[in-house]
This record gives structure tokens, C-alpha cells and sequence, in this order.
């Protein structure tokens, strides 16, 4: 019998919003009646364990109902939300992602494997099978004893730029942010590397075939250089990223600097800057140097994004996002343009392991470029996404 992908991983997500429920509907048992005489101290429970053999198993189910006041419906994406990615579609419940993650901690050795399913992989992987599709991560670790924390990763994981990862249960808001989307990539495929510098600063190099690619066609390499300068009360993260990302030639280099200041004063409240200056250099330029031609040498793109979240009891909590993204020829969102937005969210935990999100956004740019009924085209759109995720491991 022939087992198609999808039904597999239909079969694990039903599977693990069942088993999320089910834990988050449990409650403890009627205490027996009161003894005569005082009974020894019960041994504390166990907390539950979710592994089979050396792998911790964790997973979620991410689904979502997005309205837009535009009612957009173009014939190319249908009805979308524009400059959104992964909970882009509007006007109807969708599945954003169901993820079932298998981890071993390298003792000196492990191994990590995240299955993906639902918009978020079509988006990040492009449905595409060269691009290991379902799957977001799958990486073998390596960290001797002797080496003073230096750890080694080989295969797909996602990047280390940006404010936010892929994962909306991890962020703040619901809905990635521009910079997020188009500033920087998703995921790469080679090796990393990272090492302890002192108590408070990490570094890293990583090598890999450059955005959001298994293989490539120009055959070049990217090299990814980290840093992570952590304490009590901020964290400092810089990543730049250089190599040759022009279709079938390595002619012309892309960088990319991305760094965040995340501010934590006390354990209500946090807030974080993220700033990000991309540019790409044209490949017939690159070739012809010095030669007169009608190519703009440099593609660039830049923006900055400020948020804040408050835990406003221990069940709920408020954040807001604003930013502002330059893409000065349209090399990242097809159109050249100034483009903004600001988020609110609100966030309530009903049990643990399950929590909805209610958020507003308005996002607004200087040309025309999102969907207003079947033909108009407007600068401007807001929308309202109520959301629910269940999730489940050994660390909700």
C-alpha cells in the first residue's frame, strides 16, 4: 500500500492535538478522606515524560480565522493578506502549521528532526520536495566533552538572524513582522558551529548554501558569522551573512547584517529593537566591473522594528509591534516602496499547553500594492486573526 506524505502527517497532527488536549483536560484526582493518623509525605509525582528511546517527542497544531477589511481576492494568491507569509490567508480558518519535533541532546552526540505541515511549510520550503519538504530542521549535533561548549550542527536549520522564529507560539505577536517575511532568510543547509567566548558571550561560523536552499544552482557558499551577548537583564544578537545568491553564477555577493537588542528589566516585561540592512549586487555588474552598462550595481533593502510585551496576569498577556521597511527597488517585495505596520495582540493561556491570540494590525506603504476587493488596489489594509495553538513535549 502506498503511504502519501500528507496522509502521514495528517495522521501525526490529529494525533498530537488529541494527545494536547487530552493532557490539558486532566485533573488530579479526589484526595482520599482524612486518616486517623497523619500519613507519611507523598512522594511527589513525576513530571510526564514524552520520548520514546533517546528522543524527546514535542509538537503543536497552529490554526487560525483571519478577516481583512479589504476583502481581497486577486486571481494570482486568491483571497490573501499582502506582505503577510505564513498566516497570509484571509477571510476563512486555515491550518498555519502542525509540527511534530523528534530531539536528542549531543551527549556527545544528537540529533534533531522537525516535521512540518500546513501553509508555514509551503511558504518556507516552496512545496518543493529539492528543498526537503515537511521538513523545517533535520540536523545531527556533535559537542565533545572536552571543549569547552564548542558545539557542531550538520544538515537544515533554520537561520539565526532575526527578532522572531518561525514558530508563533514563540513569538509575541501572532503574525511574522515585514523584516521577518523579506529582510532575511527562513532556513539554511550546511554546518554551524558555536563557542563560548566567556560566561556572557557566544560566537559562531556557519557555512552553508546560502537562503532557503538544499542545493543551489550557482553552486557558491554563504558563510554566516554569530554572536550572542547575553545578561541578566539585556541580550545583544549580531549576525552578518555574505556569499553568492544570483542564479547560476556566482558573479555578485549578497550580505546581510542583522542584529536585536532585547531588553528584560524584570520578568513582566519585556522589549526588543531589530534592525536589518540587506543588499544584493547585480551579477552582470559583478562580471563587467568597470565596464559601462545599465544595471543598477547594488539592490538594498533596510528596516527597523520595535516591540514590547507585558504579562498582564499569569494567564494573559499584551504586545504591540510597529516598524518601518525600505525596499528602495522592490528587490525583496516585487514593488520599490516604504512600507509600515503596527500589532497589537493579546495572548490568554487557558491551560497549559493551550493559549489563543487576538490581533489587530494595520499595515500601510506609500504605493498601491494591496488587494481591495477583485480590482482595486489600495495603499493600505487592515486585519483582525483570532488564534488558537495546542502544544505538548517535555517543556510546554
Amino acid at each position: 500500500m502506498k503511504l502519501h506524505p500528507n496522509r502521514i502527517l495528517q495522521a501525526l497532527a490529529g494525533t498530537a492535538m488529541a494527545i494536547a488536549l487530552t493532557v490539558g483536560a486532566q485533573t488530579p484526582a479526589t484526595p482520599p478522606a482524612a486518616a486517623t493518623t497523619a500519613p507519611a509525605a507523598p512522594t511527589a509525582p513525576a513530571a510526564p515524560t514524552w520520548s520514546a528511546g533517546p528522543m524527546d517527542i514535542s509538537g503543536f497544531i497552529d490554526g487560525y480565522y483571519s478577516f481583512n477589511a479589504n476583502t481581497p481576492a486577486n486571481a494570482f494568491n486568491g483571497q490573501t493578506n499582502d506582505l503577510y507569509n505564513f498566516n497570509d490567508k484571509t477571510d476563512q480558518f486555515n491550518l498555519s502549521a502542525a509540527k511534530l519535533t523528534l530531539n536528542h541532546d549531543p551527549d556527545p552526540v544528537g540529533a534533531h528532526v522537525d516535521l512540518l505541515y500546513g501553509r508555514t511549510n509551503t511558504l518556507i520550503n516552496g512545496g518543493n520536495a529539492n528543498q526537503l519538504d515537511y521538513i523545517e530542521q533535520a540536523f545531527l549535533s556533535l559537542k565533545p566533552p572536552k571543549a569547552k561548549g564548542f558545539e557542531l550542527d550538520f544538515g537544515k536549520f533554520v537561520t539565526s538572524a532575526g527578532a522572531e522564529v518561525i514558530e508563533a507560539k514563540d513569538n509575541w505577536n501572532y503574525s511574522r513582522s515585514l523584516l521577518f517575511a523579506y529582510a532575511i532568510p527562513y532556513w539554511h543547509f550546511g554546518a554551524r558551529t558555536s563557542v563560548p567566548l566567556s560566561k556572557t558571550e557566544t560566537v559562531g561560523f556557519q557555512v552553508v548554501n546560502g537562503w532557503n536552499n538544499v542545493s543551489k544552482t550557482n553552486g557558491g557558499v554563504s558563510g554566516v558569522f554569530t554572536s550572542a551577548y547575553v545578561k541578566p537583564k539585556y541580550t545583544w544578537n549580531l549576525n552578518y551573512i555574505v556569499g553568492p545568491e544570483n542564479a547560476n553564477t556566482t558573479s555578485g555577493l549578497r550580505n546581510l547584517v542583522d542584529t536585536t537588542l532585547l531588553l528584560t528589566p524584570n520578568p513582566k516585561f519585556s522589549a526588543y529593537f531589530n534592525y536589518d540592512y540587506g543588499q544584493n549586487q547585480d551579477a552582470i555588474v559583478a562580471a563587467n566591473a568597470g565596464m559601462a552598462n545599465n544595471d543598477n550595481l547594488l539592490k538594498t533593502w533596510q528596516g527597523g522594528a520595535v516591540a514590547a510585551r507585558g504579562q498582564v496576569s499569569p494567564k494573559s498577556a499584551l504586545a504591540g509591534r510597529y516598524e518601518y521597511f525600505k525596499d528602495e527597488e522592490g528587490f525583496m517585495t516585487g514593488t520599490a516602496q516604504n512600507v509600515q505596520e503596527v500589532t497589537a495582540t493579546y495572548e490568554y493561556k487557558w491551560v497549559e499547553g493551550l493559549l489563543s491570540r487576538i490581533e489587530y494590525r494595520h499595515d500601510w506603504s506609500n504605493q498601491s500594492v494591496f488587494h481591495k476587493n477583485t480590482t482595486q488596489m489600495v495603499n493600505s489594509q487592515d486585519t483582525v486573526t483570532v488564534a488558537f495553538i495546542a502544544f505538548f513535549g517535555p517543556k510546554r
